[in-house]
């Protein structure tokens, strides 16, 4: 099955031409989702004992699958964040599909990660982030925050030299927050302390005093993390971040901006002065798949310390030894050490 025959080349060809014809339409055709019952009669079965073959599961995702997804690049999308990847992002892809690359180690893909870690320093220096910072791409922001969260609660843990081991953190963020801020507390065992937005839709500095201010010195000890939104997904609307910073500073805690959906507008010099205090941020992420025009599914992780994430995220096995004993004058070179996975694609580069 890993012979390169010539059905191997009629599928090729006839995958290189679909994808051709697919970023040449303008608009692509919106589509919609249908029923399982519908689905069911019109495919029916896709795995079979003898296998459909590589050409006729093109001819069915081509011909019925495909037109069962929306098309999130289409100028209608207009229910959910759209992704719109430029052509070269939609073919690179495909070269990043044939290469096979793992990326999540130095060892095993070098210049894969050489190319990624240039793209994650130009997301870092639209913050402001100083040279010396590095980061991850991630599947999204869920992923994102996760890791970022993580590294905040370790951190959390290492300053209480023990006296908070067995003690649940507490995350500090918006009401308007996005969903993966509580879901990631949940993972971690974590309590959050939601602060109310105001007129404006935003956690303002007095608002988010009020909030820390009415919990008990026990209570305000357990928080880790103060995490402010730089682009809420239904309004856009981008939080205090200078204030959220001050506090965090008062509180020894950590300060993480969710900017998946927002933040990359800090490429528009117009709006660049909405963002001010991101470069104050101990992590941030913007999701490339959004407004930066790549393909699913990519999120940008940027720390301000990356030394501290590699101590919170780095697994320790026999079999990843030699990934942690490589003298490469690097000791941040693995992405895997940087967030809440080890195996992952270079999605960094289309």
């Amino acid at each position: 099955m890993h012979y390169h025959d010539q059905d191997s080349e009629k599928l090729a060809e006839a995958v290189v031409s679909y994808a051709l014809e697919r970023i040449r339409l303008d608009p692509p055709p919106l589509d919609g989702p249908k029923s399982l019952s519908q689905l069911q009669a019109i495919v029916g079965n896709t795995i079979t004992p003898e296998g459909l073959g590589g050409l006729k599961a093109l001819e069915i995702f081509t011909q019925h699958l495909s037109h069962a997804c929306i098309s999130v690049d289409h100028p209608s999308f207009l229910s959910f964040v759209p992704g719109a990847p430029t052509e070269s992002a939609v073919l690179f892809d495909l070269v990043l599909s044939a290469s096979n690359i793992y990326a999540g180690s130095w060892l095993e893909s070098s210049g894969a990660v050489y190319a990624e870690n240039q793209a994650l320093q130009w997301v870092a220096s639209l913050a402001n982030f100083p040279s010396t910072s590095a980061g991850v791409f991630v599947s999204g922001g869920t992923a994102g925050n996760l890791s970022a969260l993580i590294v905040a609660r370790w951190r959390w843990r290492q300053n209480g030299k023990g006296a908070f081991d067995r003690v649940r953190p507490i995350i500090v963020s918006s009401s308007g927050a996005h969903s993966s801020v509580g879901l990631a507390a949940n993972a971690m065992d974590a309590d959050i302390v939601k602060v109310e937005a105001d007129a404006q839709g935003r956690m303002s500095g007095v608002n988010l005093r009020n909030a820390v201010a009415s919990l008990d010195a026990q209570d305000r000890d357990r928080i880790c993390a103060v995490v402010a939104t730089a682009g809420t997904t239904n309004l856009g609307v981008i939080d205090d971040l200078v204030a959220a910073s001050d506090l965090a500073r008062e509180l020894g805690a950590w300060f993480h901006v969710d900017g998946a959906y927002g933040a990359a507008a800090l490429c528009a010099p117009s709006v660049r002065h909405l963002f001010v205090g991101i470069e104050r941020a101990d992590s941030f992420i913007v999701d490339p798949h959004k407004w930066l025009f790549g393909p699913f599914d990519c999120c940008a992780l940027i720390y301000r310390d990356p030394d501290t994430a590699r101590r919170a995220h780095t697994q320790r096995a026999e079999y990843l030894e030699v990934l942690q004993q490589q003298d490469l004058g690097d000791a941040l070179a693995n992405p895997s050490d940087l967030a809440h996975h080890l195996s992952r694609r270079a999605r960094g580069l289309p």
